[in-house]
């Protein structure tokens, strides 16, 4: 895990009544009152007082640059940028103005802290892959890239009304706001920037959203696509010239095992660039980018097979389930390519979601976490570089809430083709008329009054589930969904978030998010899985390998959001979409079929993974941590396990929302030491573990 850590505090250092109060500095670190130096562990400073900041884990020398225009201006990046230092230092001269924007314009995944005299500015990503969190601290504040060193600093305990929020409306913003599971500890939305001046901090927004009040200006379909061409184009070329890292090596042979045996059971990666390879369009294309790029995309010359041209592409294959043959199949297609070399990860039963409930603690909590094991074997196999296709889906793909948006633009015909096909799925020739309703409906629906609807369902506990992809589709056109897990979470939980929800809506100036139905439930979906996968790239975490998920990349997600609608809501939209990238990139042909989803293949797996580790979650939820939090009944989850392992149809993904949470809390719990260094008895977050009593939930929001 790698993250940045600093803090601003007042001109004296100090305050009354915010925890202990340091008089002084020592070496980037606050002095408290018996001489200790508070400073997190495994850190190297990048700079020191009065506002240090530090660079914390397993980063490489080339992710960490530090441009300075004098003493007192400068500016760190961390992560993969594709600026050079010229750029970094012309954006720094800039940003002392105060623009932020194009703090964010560079291509690659990055965080850019710039320090100008006290001010402090550090831009998070548009998608939420590369979060900012602050909390105060010593009459000033705190920052870092992950909530739970700061949870530590100041000894939070849990945020319980937003861990009853995670269950009950993931996908409501208005329902999380800015909380994160610590209490005290503040998010930074997508798309902002924190903003901190001699301790003061303020949340700005750096990147215009469309506006409610009028119509999307209209955008050209091929000039749009092409700017998506060119952002994922030059995604991957800035992770291709990077430096390349070998892995440790390779201590020696052991009887029985060849070289690829022998990393993956040691953890080690192969050296060089490889990628998913899926079957799927995301994936493929960006292997096919990235072995035809010029250069030597793949594994370094002397290591692995040798060809320093070939990129490394691994493909997972399912032995407990044959939904996938064809993608296996159109795979197999792609690997021909002389430019890959392809490597196939069987999966049995022990690699099911649930098989493997242990693992390291995470930052935060995420559904992944139940297929945390199924992950690190594929990610075992990869390379030291290794590109996902993460985040296409909700970068590319239409939310079916943007069937209102068209709507409200007043462009009806292009609800034909997505409504045919929601017709021709699930045979009813009423369907035209109830998705029709519905977005209409929903286009007329106020923002706050989406929300209000939203809390009355929780209260009432109004939860219908209509199945197929037509059920999906209505179930989405809406401001405010609930999420799957919330019919097991108890009264009191629901209340909770039905309080947050109310009162998010009876703010001050709160008239909405200013945003389109549709596009403002895209941009939350983006968001949540780009959490997601963080969750999941710490859990599955491999010692000197870096995943690298470039649709989450700011430029590409900007290049996705200049997409007309028009073109998005079409079906097979991604592929299509992708299929065009890849053809104005020199890649014509591609196998019968690529691009086509396979229906139900993930449910089943959750469905076959859930059966098999039925008496394993059973006992998780003997006494769980959840039911002492006041949040779910363990009765109640104990039967919705058993009729979910039984075939009934309940929504998978909700248990596994109440699964990865419990194990979470469990880890967390378990968890003895601290990120930081000469805190009074080591302070850590939640000392006083969780108290079985009702009424836990806190105020929230």
């Amino acid at each position: 895990m790698r993250w940045l850590v600093g803090w601003s505090l007042t001109a004296s250092g100090s305050s009354p009544g915010f925890g202990d109060p340091y008089g002084g500095y020592d070496g980037g670190g606050a002095v408290g009152l018996d001489g200790e130096v508070v400073q997190p562990i495994g850190s190297q400073l990048l700079w020191g007082d009065p506002d240090p900041l530090w660079a914390v884990g397993d980063w490489r020398p080339d992710e960490i640059r530090v441009v300075r225009a004098d003493d007192r201006t400068r500016i760190a990046v961390l992560g993969l940028c594709g600026a050079s230092d010229e750029q970094l230092r012309v954006g720094l001269l800039a940003a002392r103005g105060g623009a932020l924007r194009h703090l964010t314009a560079w291509s690659g995944s990055y965080t850019a802290v710039v320090q100008v005299d006290r001010r402090i500015t550090v831009c998070g990503d548009l998608a939420g892959a590369r979060p900012v969190f602050h909390t105060p601290w010593a009459g000033g504040t705190a920052y870092a890239t992950a909530a739970l060193p700061l949870a530590d600093l100041v000894e939070a305990n849990l945020d319980f009304g937003h861990l009853a929020a995670l269950l009950a409306a993931p996908d409501v913003p208005a329902a999380l706001l800015d909380s994160t599971p610590y209490d005290g500890v503040r998010r930074v939305p997508p798309g902002h920037a924190l903003v901190l001046r001699a301790g003061a901090r303020e949340v700005a927004n750096y990147e215009p959203v469309a506006s409610l009040a009028v119509a999307a200006a209209p955008t050209d379909a091929d000039s749009a696509v092409e700017g998506v061409r060119d952002a994922l184009v030059e995604a991957v070329r800035t992770r291709l010239s990077a430096p390349r890292h070998v892995p440790d090596m390779d201590p020696g042979p052991v009887p029985g095992m060849g070289p690829a045996e022998r990393r993956a059971a040691r953890g080690m990666p192969v050296p060089g660039i490889g990628a998913d390879l899926t079957g799927g369009p995301a994936s493929g294309t960006l292997a096919l980018l990235a072995a035809g790029l010029p250069g030597m995309p793949g594994t370094i010359l002397g290591h692995g097979t040798g060809a320093g041209e070939r990129l490394l592409a691994v493909t997972f294959n399912d032995l407990t389930s044959r939904r996938q043959q064809e993608e296996l199949e159109r795979a197999g297609e792609l690997a021909a390519n002389p430019r890959l070399h392809h490597v196939v990860v069987t999966g049995d039963s022990e690699m099911l979601p649930y098989a493997a409930l242990d693992g390291p603690l995470t930052d935060e909590p995420g559904p992944s976490l139940v297929q945390a094991a199924r992950h690190r074997a594929r990610l075992a196999a990869g390379s030291a570089d290794h590109f996902t296709g993460h985040g296409a889906r909700q970068a590319l793909d239409a939310n079916p809430a943007r069937l209102a948006d068209l709507l409200m633009d007043r462009k009806r015909r292009h609800l034909v083709r997505p409504v045919a096909a929601l017709t021709k799925a699930d045979g009813s020739v009423l369907v035209p008329a109830r998705v029709y309703g519905a977005a209409r409906r929903l286009a007329r629906t106020p923002y706050a009054a989406g929300l209000e609807s939203l809390a009355d369902r929780l209260l009432s506990r109004r939860f219908e589930d209509v199945p197929g992809a037509v059920g999906a589709s209505l179930a989405a056109l809406t401001w405010a969904p609930a999420g799957p897990a919330a019919r097991w979470l108890t009264g009191e939980a629901l209340a909770e978030v039905s309080v947050r929800l109310q009162s998010s809506t009876s703010r001050a100036g709160a008239v909405g998010p200013g945003q389109r139905p549709g596009d403002h439930r895209a941009r939350a979906a983006l968001a949540r899985h780009a959490a997601d996968l963080r969750v999941l790239e710490q859990a599955t975490e491999i010692r000197s390998q870096r995943l690298h998920a470039p649709f989450l990349d700011n430029q590409v997600v900007r290049a996705c959001q200049a997409l007309p609608e028009t073109l998005r809501v079409q079906p097979g939209a991604r592929a299509a979409i992708l299929r065009r990238v890849l053809t104005a990139s020199g890649v014509a042909e591609l196998p019968p079929g690529w691009g086509t989803p396979t229906p139900g293949s993930a449910t089943a797996t959750a469905r076959a993974g859930l059966r098999a580790a039925t008496g394993s979650v059973l006992t998780l939820f003997e006494t769980p941590l959840l039911a002492e939090a006041g949040l779910v009944e363990a009765r109640v989850v104990r039967k919705a396990v058993r009729d979910a392992a039984a075939g009934e149809p309940l929504p998978l993904a909700g248990l596994a929302d109440l699964v990865s949470l419990e194990l979470w809390l469990r880890r967390l719990l378990a968890r003895r030491g601290t990120c930081w260094t000469g805190t009074p008895a080591r302070a850590r977050a939640v000392p006083a573990g969780i108290a079985p009593r009702r009424g836990a939930l806190s105020a929230g929001g």
